[in-house]
C-alpha cells in the first residue's frame, strides 16, 4: 500500500449537502437501533485515577478486553483497536504498562516501541485518533541531560545547518533517489526508511523527521517526533523505547494479573467465517482495504497479504465514493439509513432532518455491519436489497455482500486503512 494523503480540502458542495458527525457523537448520517454502547464498556480498571484527561467515547471499539501474555497487561478499547488496525505487535511492539494520564494531559498507554495517545482534537476529522507521543523529542533532551558537558551535547543534537546552497545540494540529491523533503521540520526522509514511513502511515504515527539518517555499519536510523527508526538486514523498525519512556515519566510497567480475562487470539474478534479467504490470516502487519472504483471490488490486506477480497457496489452518479486515503472511524452492527435526493437522484441531506420541497425521501431500515470511514457519511456496509455487486448502486457507501460484511465487521477495528481510488 503505497501512502496517501487523506484530502485536506473536501469538496464543498458535498459538505453543504451532508451532515456530518457532530459533537454530540451520533452520526447524523444513519440512526442507530438502540444506540451504541455505554462508554462505560471502554474504559479501563483504574479510570478514576483518570479523571484529568479526556477518554475515547464508544465509537465501535471491540467490547473484548484481553491479556496480553508476553508483556503481563491489558489492552482494551481504542488502544486495543488501533493496536490491531497496525499489525497488533508489528508496529508499535505489545503493551509495557496500564493506561494512564501522561504530563501532557492525553489518556495514554506504553507499548513496547513508543507510547500511543488518545488524541481527542481530531475526532471529528477523517485522520487518526490515536497517535504516538513525541517521545523522540523527549529522548533527546534526556540524553542531553545526562551528558557530562551538555552544551556540547545540545549543539551536536540540533540540526546541522548548511550553507544555503550546500543544503540545497543535499536535498536535490536526496530528491534525486526518490525521497522527500519535510518543511515543517527541515529533514528528508529517503530509502527505506521512506517505504517503511509511508506503508506504516508514518506522517501520522510518527510525525516529522527531526534530524538526518545516520548511516553505520550496515544500519541505519533516524529520529522522529514518535521515536527513533532503525533500519538493518533484518528490515526496518520502531526502536524499543516504549518501556524506557514511561519509566521516565513514572509509569508503572510492573505485569498485573490476567483476572479471567482471555489471552489476546485474533480469532476472539471474528464475527464470522471469512467467506473468501486467501492468504494467512495471522500474516504481520498493518490491516488495510484496498477499494477500486474502477473494477468494483474490495481486497482486504495484512501488509503486503491478501487476506480476502469481494466485489462491491460503490456510489452511482451523481454521488460517488469519495476517493483517497481514510480509516475506519465510526462502527454500528446495525442501522436504519435515512436521507433525502432531488429529482435528479442527488443527496441533499442525510439523517431525520426536515424534507425539502422538492426532496424525494429513502428508508431503508436495519442496514447491517455499517464502518464509517469519512467525512461525508460514506460507509461500508452489508446490503440486503440487491445483489448487484460488480456495478455501482449506491448514494456513496462502499455496498457489501451479507457474508462478506459479517466477517469484515469483525476483521477491521477502528482505524484500519480503507484507500478509494478510481
Amino acid at each position: 500500500m503505497s501512502y496517501v494523503a487523506p484530502r485536506a480540502v473536501h469538496d464543498a458542495s458535498r459538505l453543504n449537502r451532508r451532515v456530518l458527525l457532530g459533537r454530540t457523537g451520533a452520526l447524523a448520517a444513519c440512526w442507530a437501533l438502540g444506540g451504541g454502547r455505554p462508554v462505560s464498556a471502554h474504559l479501563p480498571a483504574n479510570s478514576d485515577d483518570l479523571a484529568s484527561v479526556e477518554l475515547p467515547p464508544a465509537l465501535g471499539q471491540s467490547d473484548v478486553s484481553v491479556y496480553v501474555e508476553e508483556t503481563g497487561h491489558t489492552l482494551q478499547g481504542v488502544f486495543l483497536d488501533y493496536w490491531r488496525a497496525n499489525g497488533a505487535a508489528t508496529l508499535f511492539g505489545n503493551p509495557v504498562s496500564e493506561p494512564f494520564a501522561a504530563p501532557n494531559g492525553y489518556y495514554s498507554q506504553a507499548f513496547e516501541r513508543g507510547i500511543l495517545q488518545y488524541r481527542p482534537e481530531f475526532l471529528y476529522t477523517a485522520d487518526p485518533i490515536v497517535r504516538l507521543m513525541p517521545i523522540g523529542r523527549l529522548a533527546n533532551l534526556a540524553r542531553i541531560r545526562q551528558s557530562p558537558n551538555w552544551r556540547a551535547a545540545l549543539r551536536d543534537e540540533l540540526p546541522r545547518w548548511l550553507p544555503r546552497d550546500a543544503a540545497d545540494r543535499q536535498v536535490e540529491a536526496v530528491l534525486s533517489r526518490g525521497g522527500v523533503y519535510v518543511a515543517a521540520s527541515g529533514h528528508t526522509i529517503s530509502d527505506e526508511i521512506l517505504a517503511w514511513y509511508g506503508f506504516n502511515e508514518g506522517a501520522f504515527y510518527l510525525g516529522s523527521p527531526l534530524a538526518e539518517p545516520v548511516r553505520g555499519t550496515g544500519t541505519v536510523t533516524q529520529w522522529f517526533e514518535g521515536g527513533l527508526v532503525e533500519a538493518g538486514p533484518e528490515g526496518v523498525a520502531l526502536a524499543p523505547l516504549g518501556t524506557a519512556a514511561a519509566a521516565a515519566f513514572g509509569v508503572d510497567t510492573t505485569r498485573v494479573r490476567r483476572a479471567g480475562l482471555p489471552r489476546y487470539d485474533e480469532w476472539l474478534f471474528w464475527t464470522a467465517d471469512n467467506p473468501n479467504p486467501l492468504g494467512d490470516p495471522s500474516a504481520p502487519g498493518a490491516r488495510w482495504v484496498d477499494v477500486s472504483l474502477a473494477e468494483q471490488r474490495l481486497t482486504a490486506y495484512q501488509g503486503t497479504t491478501p487476506i480476502s477480497s469481494t466485489l462491491v457496489s460503490t456510489g452511482l452518479d451523481p454521488n460517488p465514493t469519495e476517493t483517497g486515503m481514510f480509516h475506519v472511524r465510526l462502527k454500528y452492527p446495525v442501522q436504519d439509513m435515512k436521507g433525502f435526493t432531488n429529482a435528479t437522484g442527488e443527496v441533499l441531506a442525510v439523517g431525520d432532518e426536515d424534507a425539502p420541497a422538492d426532496a424525494v425521501a429513502y428508508d431503508v431500515p436495519a442496514v447491517p455491519n455499517v464502518l464509517y470511514f469519512n467525512m461525508q457519511g460514506e460507509a461500508l456496509h452489508g446490503t440486503y436489497w440487491h445483489s448487484n455487486f460488480g456495478e455501482p448502486m449506491s448514494h456513496g457507501c462502499v455496498n457489501l455482500p451479507l457474508d462478506f460484511a459479517a466477517w469484515f465487521f469483525g476483521w477491521a477495528p477502528l482505524g484500519t486503512g480503507v484507500w478509494v481510488h478510481g
